[in-house]
């Protein structure tokens, strides 16, 4: 089992120092590392969490993940993603006027894209939020 050492960065988030191994972990986190800094083991990590990593938050001798900023997170990453689906979406929309057909759907879908963000307000799970999708 491999040992990493962590410690809550200027942005409040956790930092993970690797050692490469040509000096000991005691060495680097003494020599590298700002006080408060700890050792753990790796394995005791959220990696199953890697898309909340900026969400990682050091309590104690433990990494939680933040629920509000992994929500926070989800909603960057579904305005990053519904980009191009509006902008086809407006492409759609212009035609339809243009050739006199019906927008309904197209204004639907829409909002449908507009209002993605608000399934994450109503995730209570990290599981949900990563399940969230376009």
């Amino acid at each position: 089992m491999s040992q990493v050492i962590i410690f809550t960065n200027s942005n409040g988030g956790v930092s993970v120092c690797t050692p490469t191994g040509e000096i000991s972990i005691e060495e680097v986190l003494a020599k590298d590392c700002p006080a408060g800094a700890i050792i753990v083991d790796y394995d005791s990590l959220p990696s199953e969490h890697n898309d909340f990593f900026n969400a990682w938050e050091l309590n104690g001798a433990a990494v939680i993940v933040n629920l509000a900023k992994s929500k926070n997170i989800t909603k960057d990453r579904l305005r990053a993603e519904r980009i191009p689906f509006l902008a086809a979406q407006d492409v759609a929309f212009q035609r339809a006027l243009e050739e006199g057909k019906d927008t309904t759907a197209i204004v639907a879908e829409k909002q449908r894209l507009r209002d993605i963000t608000k399934l994450a307000d109503e995730a209570t799970t990290l599981d949900e939020l990563k399940a969230i999708t376009l």
